[in-house]
């Protein structure tokens, strides 16, 4: 099984990628936050999930540990596949408890594959997993997540969600677009044009 790959990362589509080790070149399916530091083309080292079913394998790459842990985590859950899996982990953790804490829903419902049903149903999975995991909240859980989460203009985020963005590609544009823009009217237009 393999669980970690250094080399060089380049980009194929949103969600795959090559890693380059020493000539070899994996596949790997990576959510969208892999691309927030414009890694294409750099040295990276990626935490992997081999994913075996009895007619493929896959693998699904991470940048850390606690994001590896945590998409295992949501695998063990009924109904969660790895892509969705994926998604999710490419929220930031402090947003995720940001909607446990405030048994938000609506947050998880913008996740590509999840609907609101879903959505309410992986809100208390969500919180047996923070009670008995924390470590794969990573940060969010040693400070105060629903503050950190108010970084987060509500109003850009409700503005690119009707645009038909989904919420870890959201997030994704608006903390590279962190401190360029004073209204929420900048912090979209900035984040379109990251998009």
């Amino acid at each position: 099984m393999i669980v970690r790959l250094c080399g060089t990362l380049h980009r194929l589509q949103e969600d795959k990628a090559i890693v380059d080790v020493q000539g070899v070149g994996y596949l790997v399916t990576v959510g969208s936050d892999t691309w927030e530091g414009k890694n294409d083309g750099k040295e990276v080292t990626l935490w992997i999930y081999t994913y075996v079913r009895e007619d493929r394998l896959d693998l699904f790459g991470f940048r850390t540990r606690e994001q590896r842990a945590f998409f295992e985590l949501l695998l063990q859950q009924s109904g969660i596949g790895p892509k969705v899996a994926l998604e999710l982990c490419a929220v930031p953790g402090e947003l995720l408890l940001h909607a446990l804490h405030q048994q938000d829903a609506s947050l998880l419902g913008t996740v590509k594959g999840i609907g609101p049903k879903r959505a309410a149903k992986l809100l208390l999975e969500l919180k047996s997993i923070a009670e008995a995991h924390p470590e794969v909240f990573g940060s969010a859980m040693r400070g105060d997540g629903a503050k950190q989460a108010q970084e987060y203009d509500e109003d850009a985020v409700a503005a690119l969600q009707a645009l038909g963005y989904d919420t870890p590609t959201i997030f994704a544009a608006l903390k590279n677009t962190a401190g360029a823009a004073a209204t929420t009217e900048e912090r979209v237009s900035a984040a379109l044009r990251s998009l």
